[in-house]
Protein backbone atom coordinates (compact mmCIF):
# COMPACT_ATOMS: atom_id res chain seq x y z
CA UNK A 1 0.00 0.00 0.00
CA UNK A 2 1.66 3.51 -0.97
CA UNK A 3 2.01 5.78 1.63
CA UNK A 4 -0.14 9.10 1.68
CA UNK A 5 2.59 12.16 2.12
CA UNK A 6 1.41 13.16 5.61
CA UNK A 7 2.31 9.65 6.64
CA UNK A 8 5.45 9.81 5.07
CA UNK A 9 6.59 13.32 6.37
CA UNK A 10 8.65 13.92 9.72
CA UNK A 11 9.41 17.12 11.45
CA UNK A 12 12.56 16.06 12.30
CA UNK A 13 13.62 16.53 8.31
CA UNK A 14 12.25 20.28 7.01
CA UNK A 15 12.36 19.55 3.68
CA UNK A 16 10.59 23.33 2.28
CA UNK A 17 11.19 27.13 3.13
CA UNK A 18 8.73 30.12 2.55
CA UNK A 19 11.19 33.11 1.73
CA UNK A 20 8.78 36.43 2.36
CA UNK A 21 9.64 39.29 0.68
CA UNK A 22 9.72 41.96 3.58
CA UNK A 23 8.07 45.11 1.13
CA UNK A 24 5.30 43.22 0.26
CA UNK A 25 5.10 41.36 3.67
CA UNK A 26 4.58 44.67 5.17
CA UNK A 27 1.45 45.90 2.40
CA UNK A 28 -0.34 43.12 3.18
CA UNK A 29 -2.88 43.81 6.50
CA UNK A 30 -2.33 42.24 9.74
CA UNK A 31 -5.59 40.75 9.30
CA UNK A 32 -5.08 39.41 6.30
CA UNK A 33 -1.67 37.79 7.46
CA UNK A 34 -1.44 33.34 8.00
CA UNK A 35 -1.26 32.99 11.33
CA UNK A 36 -0.46 29.57 11.34
CA UNK A 37 1.91 27.36 8.84
CA UNK A 38 1.10 25.82 5.62
CA UNK A 39 0.85 22.24 7.05
CA UNK A 40 2.52 20.70 4.26
CA UNK A 41 4.12 17.72 4.45
CA UNK A 42 7.85 17.43 5.43
CA UNK A 43 9.63 15.33 3.10
CA UNK A 44 12.74 15.05 1.15
CA UNK A 45 12.77 15.77 -3.20
CA UNK A 46 13.88 11.96 -3.35
CA UNK A 47 10.85 10.92 -1.30
CA UNK A 48 8.69 12.97 -3.13
CA UNK A 49 9.61 11.70 -6.21
CA UNK A 50 9.03 8.54 -5.89
CA UNK A 51 5.65 8.63 -4.35
CA UNK A 52 4.21 10.57 -7.48
CA UNK A 53 6.06 7.95 -9.82
CA UNK A 54 4.85 4.79 -7.44
CA UNK A 55 1.27 6.88 -7.90
CA UNK A 56 1.45 6.93 -11.74
CA UNK A 57 2.73 3.27 -12.29
CA UNK A 58 -0.48 2.56 -10.48
CA UNK A 59 -2.88 4.51 -12.74
CA UNK A 60 -4.81 2.26 -15.51
CA UNK A 61 -4.20 4.35 -19.05
CA UNK A 62 -4.31 4.07 -22.51
CA UNK A 63 -1.11 4.24 -22.86
CA UNK A 64 -0.70 1.02 -20.68
CA UNK A 65 -3.19 -1.09 -21.75
CA UNK A 66 -6.55 -2.14 -23.73
CA UNK A 67 -9.23 -0.10 -22.52
CA UNK A 68 -12.62 -1.68 -23.73
CA UNK A 69 -15.15 0.62 -22.45
CA UNK A 70 -18.04 0.45 -24.71
CA UNK A 71 -20.19 3.06 -25.40
CA UNK A 72 -17.40 5.40 -24.76
CA UNK A 73 -14.99 5.19 -27.59
CA UNK A 74 -11.37 5.11 -25.54
CA UNK A 75 -9.36 4.85 -28.24
CA UNK A 76 -5.65 5.51 -27.88
CA UNK A 77 -4.70 9.60 -29.48
CA UNK A 78 -1.62 10.59 -31.63
CA UNK A 79 0.42 12.03 -29.86
CA UNK A 80 1.01 14.81 -32.12
CA UNK A 81 -2.07 16.29 -31.30
CA UNK A 82 -1.04 16.94 -27.54
CA UNK A 83 2.17 18.31 -28.21
CA UNK A 84 0.32 21.17 -30.44
CA UNK A 85 -2.14 21.55 -27.79
CA UNK A 86 0.73 22.66 -25.49
CA UNK A 87 2.31 25.25 -27.66
CA UNK A 88 3.04 28.19 -25.76
CA UNK A 89 1.54 30.33 -28.44
CA UNK A 90 -2.01 28.56 -27.02
CA UNK A 91 -1.45 28.15 -23.65
CA UNK A 92 -0.60 31.86 -23.24
CA UNK A 93 -3.84 33.50 -24.46
CA UNK A 94 -6.39 34.60 -22.44
CA UNK A 95 -10.24 34.77 -22.86
CA UNK A 96 -10.79 38.87 -22.10
CA UNK A 97 -7.81 39.59 -24.70
CA UNK A 98 -9.47 41.78 -27.47
CA UNK A 99 -11.17 39.95 -29.88
CA UNK A 100 -8.70 41.37 -32.90
CA UNK A 101 -5.36 39.44 -30.43
CA UNK A 102 -7.10 36.03 -30.77
CA UNK A 103 -7.65 36.01 -35.01
CA UNK A 104 -6.28 32.71 -35.32
CA UNK A 105 -7.88 30.92 -32.20
CA UNK A 106 -11.03 32.15 -33.61
CA UNK A 107 -10.01 31.22 -37.48
CA UNK A 108 -9.58 27.68 -35.72
CA UNK A 109 -12.86 27.40 -33.97
CA UNK A 110 -14.37 28.94 -37.06
CA UNK A 111 -13.25 26.07 -39.27
CA UNK A 112 -13.53 23.20 -36.76
CA UNK A 113 -17.38 24.79 -37.23
CA UNK A 114 -17.38 24.28 -40.72
CA UNK A 115 -15.54 20.88 -40.49
CA UNK A 116 -18.36 19.60 -38.46
CA UNK A 117 -20.95 20.21 -40.51
CA UNK A 118 -19.33 18.73 -43.60
CA UNK A 119 -18.69 15.55 -41.14
CA UNK A 120 -22.20 15.72 -39.88
CA UNK A 121 -24.33 16.78 -42.97
CA UNK A 122 -25.59 19.67 -40.07
CA UNK A 123 -25.71 23.63 -41.20
CA UNK A 124 -24.31 25.02 -38.06
CA UNK A 125 -22.63 24.43 -35.16
CA UNK A 126 -21.53 25.76 -31.57
CA UNK A 127 -18.52 24.53 -29.97
CA UNK A 128 -19.22 26.16 -26.49
CA UNK A 129 -20.61 22.54 -25.05
CA UNK A 130 -18.02 21.37 -22.26
CA UNK A 131 -19.02 17.32 -22.96
CA UNK A 132 -21.73 15.31 -24.41
CA UNK A 133 -24.81 15.56 -21.61
CA UNK A 134 -23.54 19.27 -22.16
CA UNK A 135 -24.11 19.35 -25.38
CA UNK A 136 -27.49 17.46 -25.09
CA UNK A 137 -29.04 19.45 -22.33
CA UNK A 138 -27.82 22.40 -24.94
CA UNK A 139 -29.60 20.95 -27.77
CA UNK A 140 -32.79 20.27 -25.92
CA UNK A 141 -32.92 24.27 -24.39
CA UNK A 142 -32.72 24.69 -28.13
CA UNK A 143 -35.96 22.69 -29.37
CA UNK A 144 -37.95 23.73 -26.01
CA UNK A 145 -36.73 27.73 -27.18
CA UNK A 146 -37.85 26.64 -31.07
CA UNK A 147 -41.19 25.42 -30.06
CA UNK A 148 -41.98 28.19 -28.01
CA UNK A 149 -40.93 31.20 -30.47
CA UNK A 150 -43.61 29.53 -33.07
CA UNK A 151 -46.28 29.03 -29.87
CA UNK A 152 -46.44 25.64 -29.88
CA UNK A 153 -46.89 23.84 -26.54
CA UNK A 154 -44.56 20.25 -26.50
CA UNK A 155 -43.48 18.61 -23.31
CA UNK A 156 -42.42 15.38 -23.70
CA UNK A 157 -39.35 13.91 -25.30
CA UNK A 158 -39.10 10.01 -26.13
CA UNK A 159 -36.61 8.23 -25.50
CA UNK A 160 -35.99 4.14 -26.66
CA UNK A 161 -34.31 2.07 -23.88
CA UNK A 162 -31.16 1.56 -26.37
CA UNK A 163 -30.22 5.45 -25.63
CA UNK A 164 -27.18 6.78 -23.45
CA UNK A 165 -28.41 6.89 -19.95
CA UNK A 166 -27.79 10.98 -20.23
CA UNK A 167 -30.15 11.54 -22.51
CA UNK A 168 -33.55 10.89 -20.49
CA UNK A 169 -32.05 12.85 -17.50
CA UNK A 170 -30.37 15.61 -20.21
CA UNK A 171 -34.52 16.26 -21.01
CA UNK A 172 -35.91 16.08 -17.81
CA UNK A 173 -33.00 18.59 -16.69
CA UNK A 174 -34.16 20.90 -19.52
CA UNK A 175 -37.67 20.55 -18.19
CA UNK A 176 -39.48 18.26 -20.53
CA UNK A 177 -41.74 14.92 -19.26
CA UNK A 178 -39.88 11.54 -20.33
CA UNK A 179 -41.70 9.08 -22.67
CA UNK A 180 -39.98 5.50 -22.90
CA UNK A 181 -39.91 3.30 -25.58
CA UNK A 182 -39.39 0.12 -26.05
CA UNK A 183 -36.86 -1.12 -28.51
CA UNK A 184 -36.63 -4.62 -30.18
CA UNK A 185 -34.20 -7.47 -29.48
CA UNK A 186 -32.01 -5.94 -31.57
CA UNK A 187 -31.95 -2.51 -30.54
CA UNK A 188 -33.50 -1.22 -33.25
CA UNK A 189 -37.10 0.75 -33.17
CA UNK A 190 -40.37 -0.26 -34.57
CA UNK A 191 -42.18 2.56 -36.38
CA UNK A 192 -45.46 1.19 -35.20
CA UNK A 193 -44.60 1.28 -31.57
CA UNK A 194 -42.96 4.94 -31.94
CA UNK A 195 -46.32 6.08 -33.89
CA UNK A 196 -48.53 5.08 -30.73
CA UNK A 197 -46.40 7.43 -28.67
CA UNK A 198 -46.28 10.24 -31.22
CA UNK A 199 -49.04 12.53 -29.64
CA UNK A 200 -49.14 16.41 -30.25
CA UNK A 201 -46.87 17.38 -26.95
CA UNK A 202 -43.84 15.49 -28.24
CA UNK A 203 -41.40 17.69 -28.88
CA UNK A 204 -38.14 15.31 -29.76
CA UNK A 205 -37.58 11.85 -30.35
CA UNK A 206 -33.50 11.21 -29.18
CA UNK A 207 -31.84 8.58 -30.92
CA UNK A 208 -28.82 7.18 -30.18
CA UNK A 209 -26.95 5.77 -33.80
CA UNK A 210 -25.53 3.19 -33.54
CA UNK A 211 -27.38 2.32 -30.33
CA UNK A 212 -25.93 1.02 -27.13
CA UNK A 213 -26.28 -2.69 -28.18
CA UNK A 214 -24.05 -1.85 -31.33
CA UNK A 215 -26.62 -1.85 -33.59
CA UNK A 216 -27.41 0.59 -36.87
CA UNK A 217 -31.06 1.71 -36.49
CA UNK A 218 -32.55 0.61 -39.84
CA UNK A 219 -35.53 2.63 -39.83
CA UNK A 220 -34.57 5.22 -39.97
CA UNK A 221 -36.17 7.03 -43.05
CA UNK A 222 -39.44 5.87 -41.38
CA UNK A 223 -39.00 7.23 -38.27
CA UNK A 224 -38.07 10.88 -39.69
CA UNK A 225 -40.93 10.84 -41.54
CA UNK A 226 -43.47 9.79 -39.07
CA UNK A 227 -41.68 12.46 -36.13
CA UNK A 228 -41.73 14.87 -38.65
CA UNK A 229 -45.05 14.47 -39.51
CA UNK A 230 -46.28 15.01 -35.81
CA UNK A 231 -44.66 18.09 -35.70
CA UNK A 232 -41.63 16.72 -33.84
CA UNK A 233 -38.01 17.31 -34.35
CA UNK A 234 -35.53 14.12 -34.21
CA UNK A 235 -32.51 14.38 -32.08
CA UNK A 236 -29.07 12.44 -32.83
CA UNK A 237 -27.01 11.69 -30.27
CA UNK A 238 -23.66 11.68 -31.31
CA UNK A 239 -21.21 9.62 -28.43
CA UNK A 240 -21.55 6.79 -31.09
CA UNK A 241 -20.13 8.63 -34.53
CA UNK A 242 -16.65 6.94 -34.52
CA UNK A 243 -18.69 4.16 -36.26
CA UNK A 244 -20.10 5.72 -39.20
CA UNK A 245 -17.92 9.36 -39.65
CA UNK A 246 -17.16 9.64 -43.13
CA UNK A 247 -20.20 6.79 -44.27
CA UNK A 248 -23.12 8.87 -43.09
CA UNK A 249 -24.49 11.80 -42.13
CA UNK A 250 -27.13 12.25 -39.44
CA UNK A 251 -28.42 15.83 -41.28
CA UNK A 252 -29.08 13.90 -44.23
CA UNK A 253 -30.58 11.42 -42.20
CA UNK A 254 -33.32 13.36 -41.12
CA UNK A 255 -32.06 14.75 -37.63
CA UNK A 256 -32.64 18.28 -36.92
CA UNK A 257 -30.31 18.49 -33.90
CA UNK A 258 -26.81 16.75 -32.52
CA UNK A 259 -24.60 16.54 -30.29
CA UNK A 260 -20.92 15.53 -31.06
CA UNK A 261 -18.28 14.30 -28.30
CA UNK A 262 -15.04 15.58 -29.48
CA UNK A 263 -13.47 13.81 -26.60
CA UNK A 264 -14.48 10.35 -27.77
CA UNK A 265 -14.48 10.47 -31.62
CA UNK A 266 -12.03 13.60 -32.32
CA UNK A 267 -8.72 12.65 -30.49
CA UNK A 268 -8.69 13.99 -26.96
CA UNK A 269 -8.15 11.32 -23.95
CA UNK A 270 -11.18 11.56 -21.29
CA UNK A 271 -12.56 9.91 -18.06
CA UNK A 272 -12.83 11.15 -14.57
CA UNK A 273 -15.40 14.06 -15.34
CA UNK A 274 -12.81 15.53 -18.03
CA UNK A 275 -11.56 17.28 -20.43
CA UNK A 276 -14.64 16.96 -22.81
CA UNK A 277 -16.08 19.44 -25.49
CA UNK A 278 -19.42 18.48 -27.31
CA UNK A 279 -20.57 20.78 -30.15
CA UNK A 280 -24.05 20.96 -30.48
CA UNK A 281 -25.00 20.84 -34.54
CA UNK A 282 -28.33 22.46 -35.96
CA UNK A 283 -30.22 22.32 -39.03
CA UNK A 284 -30.53 26.49 -40.77
CA UNK A 285 -34.23 27.09 -39.09
CA UNK A 286 -32.42 26.32 -35.50
CA UNK A 287 -29.30 28.50 -35.87
CA UNK A 288 -31.19 31.54 -34.81
CA UNK A 289 -31.47 29.79 -30.80
CA UNK A 290 -28.08 28.62 -31.02
CA UNK A 291 -25.98 30.11 -27.70
CA UNK A 292 -24.01 32.78 -28.01
CA UNK A 293 -21.12 34.39 -28.71
CA UNK A 294 -21.51 33.37 -32.35
CA UNK A 295 -18.06 33.01 -34.10
CA UNK A 296 -18.21 34.96 -37.20
CA UNK A 297 -16.77 35.85 -40.56
CA UNK A 298 -16.74 39.66 -41.54
CA UNK A 299 -14.70 41.07 -44.27
CA UNK A 300 -12.15 38.82 -43.69
CA UNK A 301 -12.24 38.89 -39.76
CA UNK A 302 -13.53 36.55 -37.31
CA UNK A 303 -16.08 38.21 -34.73
CA UNK A 304 -17.93 37.36 -31.76
CA UNK A 305 -21.35 37.83 -32.15
CA UNK A 306 -23.88 38.47 -29.05
CA UNK A 307 -26.53 40.13 -30.46
CA UNK A 308 -28.94 37.28 -31.46
CA UNK A 309 -32.55 37.87 -29.75
CA UNK A 310 -33.67 34.24 -30.12
CA UNK A 311 -30.47 32.92 -28.69
CA UNK A 312 -30.73 30.24 -25.29
CA UNK A 313 -28.42 32.18 -23.80
CA UNK A 314 -24.47 31.65 -22.85
CA UNK A 315 -24.00 28.17 -21.81
CA UNK A 316 -20.31 28.07 -20.55
CA UNK A 317 -17.86 30.62 -19.70
CA UNK A 318 -16.15 32.00 -22.99
CA UNK A 319 -16.15 29.98 -26.14
CA UNK A 320 -15.68 27.12 -25.11
CA UNK A 321 -12.95 23.91 -23.95
CA UNK A 322 -10.16 25.25 -26.42
CA UNK A 323 -7.91 22.61 -25.78
CA UNK A 324 -9.85 19.95 -26.51
CA UNK A 325 -10.84 21.57 -29.91
CA UNK A 326 -7.77 22.18 -30.87
CA UNK A 327 -6.55 18.42 -30.86
CA UNK A 328 -10.11 17.75 -33.17
CA UNK A 329 -9.09 20.14 -35.19
CA UNK A 330 -5.49 19.00 -35.69
CA UNK A 331 -6.86 15.17 -35.99
CA UNK A 332 -9.61 16.08 -38.50
CA UNK A 333 -6.80 17.66 -40.67
CA UNK A 334 -4.31 14.90 -40.13
CA UNK A 335 -6.64 12.37 -41.44
CA UNK A 336 -8.53 14.26 -43.99
CA UNK A 337 -12.05 12.92 -45.33
CA UNK A 338 -11.03 9.60 -46.26
CA UNK A 339 -8.63 8.88 -42.87
CA UNK A 340 -11.97 9.46 -41.03
CA UNK A 341 -13.68 7.36 -42.90
CA UNK A 342 -11.20 4.54 -42.72
CA UNK A 343 -11.36 5.10 -38.79
CA UNK A 344 -14.83 4.13 -39.02
CA UNK A 345 -14.92 0.90 -41.00
CA UNK A 346 -11.95 -0.16 -39.34
CA UNK A 347 -13.88 0.46 -35.68
CA UNK A 348 -16.58 -1.10 -37.34
CA UNK A 349 -14.11 -4.01 -38.35
CA UNK A 350 -12.78 -4.97 -34.83
CA UNK A 351 -15.62 -4.69 -33.15
CA UNK A 352 -17.18 -7.27 -35.75
CA UNK A 353 -13.58 -9.84 -35.06
CA UNK A 354 -13.83 -9.71 -31.55
CA UNK A 355 -17.77 -10.58 -31.67
CA UNK A 356 -17.41 -13.62 -34.02
CA UNK A 357 -14.60 -14.99 -31.39
CA UNK A 358 -16.89 -14.68 -28.66
CA UNK A 359 -20.45 -15.80 -30.46
CA UNK A 360 -19.86 -19.27 -30.04
CA UNK A 361 -18.80 -18.68 -26.26
CA UNK A 362 -21.43 -16.27 -24.66
CA UNK A 363 -24.78 -14.88 -25.82
CA UNK A 364 -25.16 -12.03 -27.83
CA UNK A 365 -28.60 -10.83 -27.44
CA UNK A 366 -28.57 -8.65 -30.23
CA UNK A 367 -27.42 -11.09 -32.88
CA UNK A 368 -23.75 -11.64 -34.34
CA UNK A 369 -23.33 -8.70 -36.63
CA UNK A 370 -22.41 -5.29 -34.71
CA UNK A 371 -21.00 -1.47 -36.00
CA UNK A 372 -18.12 -0.54 -33.51
CA UNK A 373 -19.14 -2.29 -30.38
CA UNK A 374 -21.26 -5.24 -28.44
CA UNK A 375 -22.94 -6.63 -25.70
CA UNK A 376 -22.47 -10.44 -24.12
CA UNK A 377 -24.53 -11.53 -21.77
CA UNK A 378 -22.93 -14.07 -19.96
CA UNK A 379 -26.03 -14.80 -17.68
CA UNK A 380 -26.13 -18.82 -18.97
CA UNK A 381 -22.91 -19.57 -17.99
CA UNK A 382 -22.51 -18.07 -14.12
CA UNK A 383 -23.00 -20.86 -11.76
CA UNK A 384 -22.14 -20.39 -7.98
CA UNK A 385 -23.70 -16.97 -7.63
CA UNK A 386 -21.12 -15.60 -10.00
CA UNK A 387 -21.77 -12.17 -11.44
CA UNK A 388 -20.47 -9.59 -14.09
CA UNK A 389 -19.03 -7.25 -11.71
CA UNK A 390 -16.88 -10.46 -10.20
CA UNK A 391 -15.71 -11.13 -14.01
CA UNK A 392 -15.09 -7.35 -14.04
CA UNK A 393 -12.92 -7.47 -11.27
CA UNK A 394 -11.03 -10.30 -11.95
CA UNK A 395 -10.14 -9.14 -15.32
CA UNK A 396 -7.82 -6.67 -13.52
CA UNK A 397 -6.25 -9.09 -12.30
CA UNK A 398 -4.66 -9.86 -15.66
CA UNK A 399 -3.67 -6.38 -16.44
CA UNK A 400 -7.27 -5.08 -18.54
CA UNK A 401 -9.60 -2.02 -17.19
CA UNK A 402 -13.09 -3.97 -18.06
CA UNK A 403 -15.92 -3.32 -20.14
CA UNK A 404 -19.01 -1.01 -19.27
CA UNK A 405 -20.74 -3.48 -17.55
CA UNK A 406 -24.52 -3.57 -16.98
CA UNK A 407 -25.41 -1.29 -19.10
CA UNK A 408 -27.54 -1.15 -21.25
CA UNK A 409 -30.05 -1.99 -18.51
CA UNK A 410 -32.59 -4.52 -21.34
CA UNK A 411 -29.37 -6.75 -20.98
CA UNK A 412 -28.94 -9.17 -17.69
CA UNK A 413 -25.51 -9.20 -16.97
CA UNK A 414 -24.33 -7.43 -19.73
CA UNK A 415 -20.84 -6.93 -20.70
CA UNK A 416 -20.40 -3.83 -23.21
CA UNK A 417 -17.17 -3.94 -25.26
CA UNK A 418 -15.70 -1.58 -28.20
CA UNK A 419 -11.95 -2.00 -29.12
CA UNK A 420 -11.88 1.14 -31.61
CA UNK A 421 -9.84 1.55 -34.52
CA UNK A 422 -6.27 1.72 -32.83
CA UNK A 423 -6.19 -1.95 -31.55
CA UNK A 424 -4.07 -4.73 -33.37
CA UNK A 425 -5.50 -8.13 -33.96
CA UNK A 426 -3.20 -9.65 -30.94
CA UNK A 427 -3.93 -7.12 -28.84
CA UNK A 428 -7.91 -8.20 -29.36
CA UNK A 429 -6.82 -12.02 -29.28
CA UNK A 430 -5.60 -11.75 -26.04
CA UNK A 431 -8.31 -10.13 -24.08
CA UNK A 432 -11.06 -12.04 -25.68
CA UNK A 433 -8.98 -15.25 -24.49
CA UNK A 434 -8.50 -13.46 -21.53
CA UNK A 435 -12.49 -13.35 -21.00
CA UNK A 436 -13.56 -16.74 -22.39
CA UNK A 437 -11.05 -18.12 -19.75
CA UNK A 438 -12.45 -16.04 -17.04
CA UNK A 439 -16.39 -16.81 -17.95
CA UNK A 440 -15.98 -20.05 -18.96
CA UNK A 441 -13.30 -22.20 -16.79
CA UNK A 442 -12.43 -19.88 -13.97
CA UNK A 443 -16.11 -18.96 -13.11
CA UNK A 444 -17.32 -22.65 -13.18
CA UNK A 445 -14.01 -24.26 -11.51
CA UNK A 446 -12.86 -21.72 -9.54
CA UNK A 447 -15.44 -19.19 -8.33
CA UNK A 448 -14.22 -17.96 -5.30
CA UNK A 449 -11.05 -16.90 -7.47
CA UNK A 450 -13.59 -14.51 -8.91
CA UNK A 451 -15.45 -13.68 -5.67
CA UNK A 452 -11.82 -12.32 -4.24
CA UNK A 453 -10.67 -10.49 -7.07
CA UNK A 454 -9.04 -8.80 -7.59
CA UNK A 455 -5.62 -9.35 -5.87
CA UNK A 456 -2.90 -8.55 -7.69
CA UNK A 457 -3.35 -4.75 -7.38
CA UNK A 458 -2.58 -2.66 -4.40
CA UNK A 459 -6.07 -2.05 -3.70
CA UNK A 460 -8.44 -5.11 -3.28
CA UNK A 461 -12.78 -5.03 -3.55
CA UNK A 462 -13.83 -2.03 -1.86
CA UNK A 463 -17.66 -2.26 -0.39
CA UNK A 464 -18.47 0.12 -3.63
CA UNK A 465 -21.86 1.17 -2.07
CA UNK A 466 -19.95 2.18 1.67
CA UNK A 467 -17.83 4.20 -0.79
CA UNK A 468 -20.36 6.22 -2.88
CA UNK A 469 -22.30 6.79 0.06
CA UNK A 470 -19.40 7.57 2.84
CA UNK A 471 -16.33 8.40 1.16
CA UNK A 472 -12.95 9.70 2.99
CA UNK A 473 -11.91 12.40 1.52
CA UNK A 474 -9.87 14.11 4.31
CA UNK A 475 -6.68 12.28 5.58
CA UNK A 476 -7.15 12.71 9.54
CA UNK A 477 -3.57 11.63 11.78
CA UNK A 478 -4.18 8.16 13.48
Amino acid sequence: MEKLLNELSSERRPAYSMNSDVEIDAQIPENLKRNSGLGLPSITENDLSRHFTNLSRKNYALSTSFYPLGSCTMKYNPLINERVAKNEAFNFIHPYQPVKSMQGVLKIMYELEKDLCEISGMDCFSLQQAAGAHGEFTGLLIIAKYFKSIKQKKTKIIVPDTAHGTNPASAAFAGFGIVPLKSESDGSILPEKLKELLTPDIAAVMLTVPNTLGAFEKNIPEISRIVHENGSLLYYDGANLNAVMGIVRPGDMGFDVMHINLHKTFSTPHGGGGPGSGPVGVKEFLEPFLPVPKIESRKSKFVLNYKKPKSIGKLKAFFGNFPVILKAYVYIKSLGAEGLKNVSEWAVLNANYMLARFKDKIDIPAGSRCMHEFVLSPKSLFKNNVRTLDVAKRLLDYGYYAPTVYFPLIVEEAIMVEPTETESKETMDAFVDTLIKIISEEAAQEPQKLKDAPVNISIGRLNEVEAARNPVLKWKKA
